[in-house]
């Protein structure tokens, strides 16, 4: 399997996480110093510290996104590992979804949800356990929101894509598989419209199904794929 990664995209956000991390606490400590040494600003300080925390919050959000190792691309490339090199594994590529998985039959959108904890799907709604633990992390986690849903919209919206860059002359099968990569969470799926699986159950998810592209209808897809990607890392994975 080959492995293609925007490096550049993904040097970018880690470089943004950082700076919103120090300047928010930069702005924490501003803050106090202000209150401390000009008690006729405390007002100025109150506000300079509930944005410093605002700030500092969303950058170490970022950072447990862009930074924190593994990375979601990580968990991906080892539990996909041993495919055949006619599938590429690109994360982060530019204008598309982060994490997708081109097969010879088509195309997989891989929704990524790097949360820790117990989490349930029943009935078209997720719901997931609040712990102590879990309320302390609730500001710096990544958000569930509904992934299956928007695994759906980010698949359906590259398939037309495709479609349009192809003038309809075929179609490219494009489907979506949500992947929970954190190794201590449990997951409980009932019926949902789109598998829903931890790293360990993926590849037989992932792999490619069905009817195979055309040779032409491959090449044209790789090469869209490829040329989506600035400060390009690419990588062969057994």
């Amino acid at each position: 399997m080959r492995v293609v990664i925007d490096r550049r995209r993904l040097a970018r956000r880690a470089r943004w996480s950082h700076a919103a991390s120090l300047g928010g606490l930069l702005a924490i400590l501003a803050s106090a110093a202000l209150t401390l040494f000009r008690p006729d600003l405390s007002t100025p300080g109150a506000m300079l510290l509930v944005g410093g925390f605002a700030v500092a919050t969303v950058g170490i959000a970022q950072a447990n996104r862009w930074v924190k190792r593994p990375r979601p691309e990580d968990i991906l490339d080892g539990a996909l590992k041993g495919l055949d090199d006619r599938h590429r594994l690109y994360h982060y590529l530019d204008g598309l979804p982060p994490h997708l998985l081109l097969t010879p039959s088509g195309v997989v959108v891989l929704e990524t949800r790097a949360g820790e904890g117990v989490y349930e799907y029943r009935n078209g709604r997720w719901s997931q356990r609040m712990t102590l633990g879990k309320a302390l992390r609730f500001f710096v986690e990544e958000p569930l929101g509904d992934p299956v849903q928007e695994a759906e919209t980010r698949a359906a919206l590259l398939a037309r894509a495709l479609s349009r860059r192809l003038r309809g002359a075929t179609q490219v099968p494009t489907r979506a598989v949500v992947v929970f990569t954190h190794p201590a969470t449990i997951v409980r799926a009932d019926g949902p419209r789109v598998p829903v699986v931890q790293p360990k159950n993926l590849r037989r998810h992932a792999a490619a199904t069905g009817r195979p592209l055309s040779a032409e209808t491959y090449a044209f897809v790789r090469t869209l794929l490829d040329s989506k990607v600035r400060g390009t890392d690419a990588s062969g994975v057994a």
